[in-house]
């Protein structure tokens, strides 16, 4: 890849961000202390706890140790503590300088313990709580945001199980300055209608009208992480179900963009941006060829309701991440047929298969088969256009 222009800002959207374990806690009122997500050691293993019920180990969440090495998922992800990830991961002076050293101006943040998509909304915690934590949390991603200088971009997470109530925090993070937000792909999960009923519209309109575009990162709901483990036969070797599920993770994002798409959502909110998170771009030509074919041989009087052939909604609508395709030499074909106005860059630092930790060395040769203006598209303009950089 050719020196990059000046004037090119890299924006990096899909990283996480592993929750330091008094988050919570420093920002609770009194009475909610002990009650707020917190860690506490059982059986002599940290784990995050809120009220009484646990949420599951208080891990590093990631693959960098805390001198810049990179492990293998199944020796790192589900054994490290907090102690053992590299700073960068939890703490936002060091991840900016991580940035600073692979030539990234901006990232993209998504959360760890609370999950991708449903956080805080299980049924089991007592309402007040689950609110009153979901607003913590993003008042201190907001205030992260801030104290960055516009450079660590987190996204909030929403109170899934209450519809009003999405309106009503959409509404607030959007006057913290936040840039997104990020929702769980199975609302049904929680008690609420699932995302295709027009109940949901007075959400995305709020979207729409504070230029809020919708997170979806792969296994951002109970029912993706529940397929994630059935996706691999159980006789598999550890590290290799940790592949295959990942793998299969990917695709399952292809079910979210597919329901969007046919519910009519577009139609009636004509302004709303989705992203499709670390889900790569491969399989988007195919399922959108896909879907045409299906509506037009299984469904033709429901294809006559939409206003565009299914796949025409992509381009206006969906935003998908790349990091590590190759497309067999062939990359500005695939660019070209899902549209290099709909790609936005990620290393998902620090997660299993992060690009670390020379991004821009590891991906400049295939990028330099791209032309000059794919690569700007792709590596930071459509991101900061998306997020109002």
């Amino acid at each position: 890849m050719s020196q990059l222009p000046s004037d090119l800002r890299v924006i990096d959207c899909d990283t996480h961000l592993t929750e330091p374990h008094d988050l919570w806690v420093k920002r609770a009122p009194a009475a909610f202390k002990d009650r707020v997500p917190r860690v506490v050691e059982i059986d002599g293993r940290a784990s995050w706890v809120v009220d009484d019920k646990v949420l599951g180990f208080a891990g590093g969440g990631g693959v960098i140790d805390t001198e810049g090495a990179k492990h293998s998922f199944g020796e790192s992800m589900m054994v490290w503590g907090i102690d053992r990830i590299h700073r960068g991961a939890w703490d936002p002076e060091a991840r900016i300088e991580v940035m600073n050293d692979s030539g990234v101006h901006a990232q993209v943040l998504f959360p760890n313990a609370v999950g991708f998509g449903e956080g805080l909304s299980s049924s089991e915690i007592d309402p007040v709580l689950r609110l009153l934590s979901i607003q913590i949390y993003n008042d201190a991603m907001a205030e992260m945001q801030s104290d960055s200088d516009n450079r660590l971009l987190p996204m909030p997470i929403m109170p899934v199980w209450d519809i009003d109530l999405c309106v009503r925090e959409a509404t607030r993070v959007a006057d913290l300055g936040l840039r997104g937000v990020n929702m769980t792909s199975d609302a049904a999960d929680v008690g609420s209608p699932d995302l295709s009923e027009p109940a949901w519209d007075p959400l995305w309109q709020v979207c729409v009208e504070r230029g809020l575009p919708v997170h979806f990162h792969i296994g951002a709901s109970l029912t993706a992480m529940n397929f994630f483990g059935k996706y691999f036969w159980q006789s598999q070797r550890e590290n290799t179900k940790a592949a295959i599920g990942g793998s299969m993770l990917f695709i399952g994002n292809a079910r979210v963009i597919i329901n969007t798409i046919l519910s009519g959502m577009f139609d009636r909110n004509p302004g709303l941006k989705m992203v499709s998170v670390e889900s790569g771009i491969g399989w988007i030509p195919f399922i959108l060829e896909t879907i045409d074919y299906e509506m037009d041989e299984n469904a033709p009087a429901d294809l006559a309701q939409l206003q565009k052939m299914p796949s025409q909604y992509f381009k206006d609508h969906w935003y998908s991440t790349f990091w590590f395709e190759q497309a067999q030499g062939k990359l500005q074909a695939l660019v070209d047929a899902v549209g290099d106005d709909n790609i936005l860059f990620e290393t998902d630092f620090p997660h299993p298969t992060c690009l670390y930790p020379k991004p821009l060395d590891t991906i400049a040769e295939k990028m330099s088969t791209l032309t000059e203006s794919s690569r700007r598209k792709i590596l930071g303009d459509n991101a900061v256009k998306l997020y109002r950089l």
